[in-house]
């Protein structure tokens, strides 16, 4: 592909790209000239999301302002594809519109290729959300539009903000929007939940609360799909996660973990994707000291017999199939006292 001209090739830098531009040639002489840079890409992630929807897309940031399309068929086999994420997202999406709704924002929620497959938006700002094209069954990858909030989140795959005039498309300059990937129960990515707002006094601040926000909705999301995803097994937490996070392992009955999110998959070091090699939850998690994890759970099955006996060795001898003196040596073993 050619190389772009302009007056001012050459003459942008990483922190000019930030800059906030108010008019469409304006903003296109400063994405061509940041194309123009040699360096601009490899020291700036924008850049870098910039020079793909050039060079990768060969899209032209001033093309003539049009409505995204709207792909019926795509939405329908995405919202299919999708029906399990759709179920367990829909409550969170609910949830965060109503508290950020009132402010002039929708709440979108695309597949893994950017089709936004569902949406919340209040009846003031309905047609101006269809106009920008910020709708079911819109295409906001950036293979279609370049930079932009859910597509440079699903093509780089993690939480970003993409505030006005860091859009690569001048006719996107006068939105703002807020994304989180979502991780699905095998560590692949599946969807990114997206908030986006035209809103002229949205600042850069208010953005940064938006996307506290909308990283905390996709974690739960996560987190929801993937006890979804295993409803026998007992989920802990990964190694030092916070509680609130979608870092989680899944444990069988035999103590062994057969699955874990993406997160918690990066944190112990797990296959990143698909199914992972079963491993024991003490080998991730480690070992207190004391006994052994045979000892620990021969202690816990007699301390079980001995509380729904109520204490009585005999009984609970009995309910294990031991003799009474075979009970007390094991007991005297573990350190179990029989005084209660």
């Amino acid at each position: 592909m050619p190389k772009p001209r302009s007056p001012l090739s050459g003459s942008s830098s990483p922190r000019s790209v930030r800059q906030p531009l108010s008019r469409p040639g304006d903003h296109v002489e400063r994405v061509i000239g940041t194309l123009n840079s040699g360096s601009a890409a490899a020291r700036s992630r924008l850049a870098a999301s910039w020079q793909r929807s050039w060079l990768k897309h060969g899209l032209d940031p001033g093309a003539g302002a049009t409505t995204p399309e709207l792909d019926n068929r795509r939405l329908r086999e995405g919202r299919e594809e999708l029906a399990q994420v759709l179920a367990v997202a829909a409550p969170k999406l609910d949830d965060l519109y109503a508290m950020i709704g009132h402010c002039g924002c929708g709440i979108l929620l695309t597949d893994a290729k950017g089709l936004v497959i569902d949406a919340r938006a209040g009846a003031a700002d309905a047609a101006i959300f269809q106009t920008w094209g910020l709708a079911p069954g819109a295409d906001w990858s950036e293979a279609a539009q370049g930079t932009n909030g859910i597509g440079t989140c699903l093509a780089e795959e993690r939480a970003l903000t993409i505030h006005r005039d860091q859009h690569y498309l001048a006719q996107n300059i006068g939105m703002s929007c807020i994304d989180a990937p979502v991780f699905g129960p095998d560590g692949g990515l599946i969807a990114a939940l997206d908030v986006s707002s035209a809103r002229a006094d949205q600042t850069e601040g208010f953005n940064r609360l938006i996307e506290a926000m909308v990283t905390r909705v996709a974690s739960q999301i996560e987190a929801d799909l993937f006890r979804s995803a295993f409803p026998t097994h007992r989920i802990v937490l990964a190694q030092g996660a916070d509680p609130a996070g979608a870092a989680l392992l899944a444990v069988d009955g035999d103590d062994v973990v057969v699955g874990a999110t993406r997160e918690a998959r990066r944190r112990h070091g797990l296959e990143p994707v698909g199914l992972i090699r079963p491993r024991p939850v003490v080998d991730l998690l480690g070992r207190e000291d004391g006994p052994t994890g045979l000892e620990r759970a021969e202690r816990a099955a007699l301390i079980r017999a001995l509380t729904r006996a109520g204490g009585n060795v005999s009984e609970a001898a009995r309910a294990l199939g031991l003799g009474r003196a075979t009970l007390y040596r094991r007991m005297k073993r573990l350190g179990i006292d029989d005084r209660g």
